[in-house]
């Protein structure tokens, strides 16, 4: 009978492994389910978007003809940089990752397009077979389902990044955001399609110039209401980013928010429908007294949003600072878009490139560590708070030299930290110097 092997014993807290090689040495790794392999979930999200884009432009090149597709995407493109870039900008407090971004424009303007296209056309032909009476079908289809069908195709991407990108989906400008690209990718597809029957039509019929029919549909989609999409799926954004803000034992509020949001948005869609359906001056009553309002309201409260933001991090970050992890100037101008663009510019002046990014870099982490803390403060920011704030702190603490000096300067040259006026010495006196 062999001797048994002694099992080492655990003499500390937190016992030292020297032994243990580094991770790309390591002969026995933890084994993941296939479809856990981030590898293998972006493949395949890849390969739903690149099918259904190609499926749905084949539909709507066939719709339209070839010239009328080529005519269409030319001038449904005219707005949507003009929308990214308004939607970034909301962002600019704690981007998220562009890849979340891509991904809600491309499941918008492919995948949500291709499912609304599909279900409208065939809830219309069932209505229209079962009542016998086409033009009900088509004003029941553009004033009930439509709404329904579109804003629950848009509002799939939006869940899926609420799901499966936790950390990136913090609140309600994340929602504005992530629905804001979703609908902008949707109308898109949609300009595409009507412009180009336009264009078909107006080919038809020989018309041409301001009075044809693409000129007019140009007008009233891309110059009009380019926000119409997006204004109604922001409803459902918000809906969610609402229910982020909620604690996790909160689940009844983490549902209804959502639900009501996306309700919103139908109910909105189809006023809006129903105005474009029955003309006439109902068209413009509704774009005068419930389409710009609204737009307003939603851009005030997206704005007021991003405040809420900086206020967090203004409220959050000077614990670090009396920690001694922050200089106390550092919160003020980390709570200031300015200051934090002054701050990146003097690194570039004074250091270079390199370090203008690592002062960016920094904003971010402090950022993210603000709204962690905020979020632990709430109950919703998960058992791993201490590692996640632990790992933030490192990694300021790594940038600290270059990003502090730089963020102290920022927050002086703004006016969020008073400082002393430089005096010249005369005859050898200085009031400031001892």
């Amino acid at each position: 009978m062999s001797n048994p092997v002694p099992v080492p014993a655990r003499d500390t807290e937190e016992p030292v492994f020297t032994a243990v090689p580094d991770r790309a040495q390591w002969r026995y790794k933890p084994r993941r389910a296939f479809w856990r392999s981030k590898v293998v979930r972006a493949v395949a999200v890849i390969t739903l978007l690149v099918l259904c884009a190609l499926v749905i432009l084949a539909l709507v090149r066939e719709e339209t003809g070839t010239e009328g597709f080529l005519v269409g995407l030319g001038l449904a493109v005219l707005p949507v940089p003009l929308l990214m870039a308004a939607f970034r900008w909301l962002d600019r407090v704690e981007p998220g990752p562009w890849k979340n971004l891509l991904f809600a424009f491309a499941w918008g303007a492919f995948a949500a397009a291709l499912v609304a296209l599909t279900a409208n056309t065939f809830a219309v032909r069932w209505i229209a077979t079962s009542t016998a009476d086409p033009a009900s079908a088509d004003t029941l289809g553009a004033t009930v389902v439509a709404p329904v069908v579109e804003e629950s195709a848009k509002a799939a991407a939006v869940l899926l990044l609420f799901l499966f990108r936790r950390r990136d989906f913090t609140g309600p400008v994340d929602g504005v955001v992530v629905a804001g690209f979703t609908a902008t990718g949707f109308a898109f597809t949609e300009n595409i399609l009507y412009l180009g029957r336009a264009f078909g039509e107006d080919q038809e019929f020989g018309s041409s110039g301001l009075g044809s029919v693409t000129a007019g549909t140009f007008f009233v989609r891309i110059v009009m209401s380019p926000f119409a999409h997006p204004l109604f799926t922001v409803l459902t954004g918000l809906g969610f980013g609402f229910a982020a803000l909620a604690a996790r034992r909160r689940r009844v509020r983490r549902t209804l928010l959502p639900l009501a949001g996306l309700i919103l948005a139908m109910g909105m869609h189809a006023l809006w429908n129903g105005s474009a359906v029955f003309g006439g001056w109902g068209f413009l009553v509704v774009y005068a007294m419930f389409m710009v309002p609204a737009f307003a309201l939603l851009t005030w409260l997206a704005i007021w949003s991003r405040q809420r933001e900086l206020r967090t991090i203004s409220g959050q970050l000077p614990a670090y600072a009396a920690a001694g992890w922050l200089s106390p100037a550092e919160p003020l101008a980390l709570s200031s878009m300015r200051a934090r663009s002054l701050a990146r510019d003097f690194a570039a002046r004074t250091y270079g490139r390199p370090a203008a990014t690592a002062v960016g870099e920094y904003e971010a982490f402090a950022t993210t560590l603000a709204f962690l803390r905020h979020r632990a403060q709430r109950g919703a920011a998960g058992a791993d708070f201490t590692a996640r704030e632990q790992e933030l702190l490192h990694h300021l603490w790594q940038r600290k030299p270059v990003a502090s000096p730089a963020l102290t300067y920022a927050a002086r040259a703004t006016g969020q930290v008073w400082a002393p006026p430089q005096y010249l010495d005369y005859s050898g006196y200085n009031p400031y110097r001892s």
